[in-house]
């Protein structure tokens, strides 16, 4: 664990395990999470022989609770940063929700050498909200009532969201973990109330279009066909035809938060296409 501090004297916290002469796997969490939602993913890998690297985004976690760079371009320079840093090369960047959002601006971008592929899980990509241009996402309200659920007592939303549709637990039949339950409100309630306020702009208003176009390394979308937080139809069934190099996986009926209600599934995709 450690941290950097950014040009605007923001300190990121991380997670950096494994050989340093291993392939790097970064991974970027949703909102309002933290690094700590890919603990089951980073011990995985890491039994595998790779590098794992985890971050705290900006006003999340234990990173600085910013006035200032609640936004996507920010959020993307952090992650140069810290690559920089760290000195990543040939690295694997994967994403869930807000994090695939964050993946595209940042591996759209990158300098030569540092990215070799990127996966985009339950990702936010194109863009979330309905415009003329997309007619098909969610309507702004969807939006401001998460703001609204936000100011007026986010400790009760961030109970709400993963006891309801993030894990899909309010289906029928679902098997509910309440320690998943318990481990999303806190990841959630150390962060900044103001950052995860902002942040909600950043990730449903962000236009990922020409991001998508501009990434030229191999990008797996994996999307759970049930995820009622990122619809599929407005996100990855788009995503994957804006890609030069992209590959389709879905799940049947699984929902937004896959990674944690089903690694025994996800993580073996993971590898197979991080290894082919």
């Amino acid at each position: 664990m450690g941290t950097i501090t950014t040009s605007d004297g923001t300190e990121i916290f991380y997670k950096d395990w494994g050989p340093r002469d291993a392939q790097p796997i970064m991974f970027h969490h949703g909102w309002p999470l933290s690094a700590d939602d890919w603990d089951n993913q980073m011990l995985f890998f890491l039994q595998a022989g790779y590098r794992v690297i985890a971050h705290d985004r900006r006003g999340h976690g234990r990173s600085s609770q910013t006035a200032a760079g609640n936004e996507m371009d920010t959020y993307a320079a952090d992650v140069k940063a810290l690559a920089a840093a760290l000195d990543l090369r040939n690295a694997v960047h994967i994403g869930h929700s807000t994090g695939g959002g964050e993946v595209a601006r940042y591996v759209a971008r990158a300098e030569p050498g540092r990215v070799a592929k990127a996966v985009l899980i339950g990702a936010v990509p194109p863009i979330m909200v309905q415009t003329p241009d997309n007619p098909e996402g969610l309507p702004i309200e969807v939006f401001d009532g998460f703001r609204a659920g936000l100011a007026a007592n986010r400790a009760q939303l961030f109970r709400d969201v993963p006891t309801g549709p993030f894990y899909g637990f309010n289906r029928d039949g679902a098997t509910v973990s309440q320690g998943l339950i318990d481990n999303w409100w806190r990841q959630g309630m150390m962060g900044s109330a103001h950052a995860h306020y902002e942040c909600i702009k950043a990730f449903s208003e962000t236009d990922f279009t020409e991001d998508l176009k501009a990434i030229d390394v191999p990008v797996l979308v994996i999307h759970g066909t049930d995820d009622q937080i990122v619809p599929i139809h407005d996100s990855a069934l788009k995503a994957i035809k804006l890609l030069r190099h992209g590959t389709l996986k879905t799940y049947e009926g699984l929902p937004h938060g896959l990674c944690a209600t089903h690694p025994e599934v996800v993580n073996p995709d993971l590898l197979a296409f991080i290894r082919n």
